[in-house]
């Protein structure tokens, strides 16, 4: 249980998720996640990370009941800069990132996708952000990176999930393929670029996001700053005890 890596193939460098029951990750999870991509970017005989997880889903978010066990702002602080530090090292990881997604991909889900190279997906995965329902905000800055501005919009304000064909046809989603065949689809992808130059790959890679027309870490951290405000006023802990009562069954 926790964040597992391996090397399955020559220059690939799997990274797994396994948080059960939900892959909702606490504060610490966070921050082993961004331990292990930064690592695999840093080894020279790597040239692609694939990003994937076990369980119902890819990733449920943060830890809401962290969240809730805590009479003060800790878990928030520890949240808001451990989900800062993971979405940040998918991004700057110095080789691409390969996203295999499959169930649900929410929060923080949409956070670390965002901010990868290319997603496949399996038929049933679906991403969103429920940030309203949960007393948050944020990540919009990486969903607009999934779906154009104005679904982004009502996608974020509504709380729905848009499905994997609908990101396909957007664009996002480089593959979309039965759940059975995901890992596969994504390790062939992660092979073909495994298979350029491993130095020239990671100057593409930096090249690109020189290029990039959003700075993502201004952006997100932005956004997390009205997540603290929604914190300390009180709406938060309101929206969030809703949630828990609704959750139970």
């Amino acid at each position: 249980m926790g964040v597992s890596t391996t090397s399955p193939d020559k220059g690939i460098r799997l990274i797994t998720v396994d948080h059960p029951p939900v892959n909702a990750l606490p504060v610490r999870g966070w921050y082993d996640l961004a331990d292990a991509l930064r690592a695999a970017g840093r080894d020279p005989e790597v040239r692609c990370v694939v990003l994937t997880a076990a369980g119902r889903g890819f990733n449920a978010g943060v830890d809401i009941k962290e969240m809730q066990r805590d009479t003060g702002h800790d878990a928030l602080i520890g949240a808001n800069r451990g989900c800062y530090e993971a979405f940040s090292a998918v991004y700057e990881c110095e080789v691409p990132v390969v996203a295999a997604v499959h169930g649900f991909c929410l929060g923080g889900g949409i956070g670390l996708v965002g901010n990868a190279d290319a997603i496949v997906a399996s038929e049933d995965a679906t991403f969103g952000l429920p940030e309203l329902d949960r007393g948050a905000l944020g990540a919009a800055t990486h969903l607009a990176r999934l779906v154009p501005q104005h679904l982004m919009r009502a996608l974020y304000y509504t709380s729905r999930t848009a499905t994997a064909a609908e990101l396909h046809a957007h664009g996002s989603v480089w593959k979309v393929v039965p759940r059975d065949e995901l890992l596969d689809a994504a390790m062939e992808l992660a092979g073909e670029i495994a298979r350029k130059d491993g130095y020239l790959i990671r100057l593409a890679k930096a090249a690109i996001n020189g290029i990039d027309p959003v700075d993502v870490h201004r952006s997100y951290r932005f956004e997390q700053g009205f997540t603290f405000e929604a914190g300390l006023s009180g709406v938060a802990d309101r929206v969030r005890d809703t949630f828990g009562r609704e959750a139970r069954p």
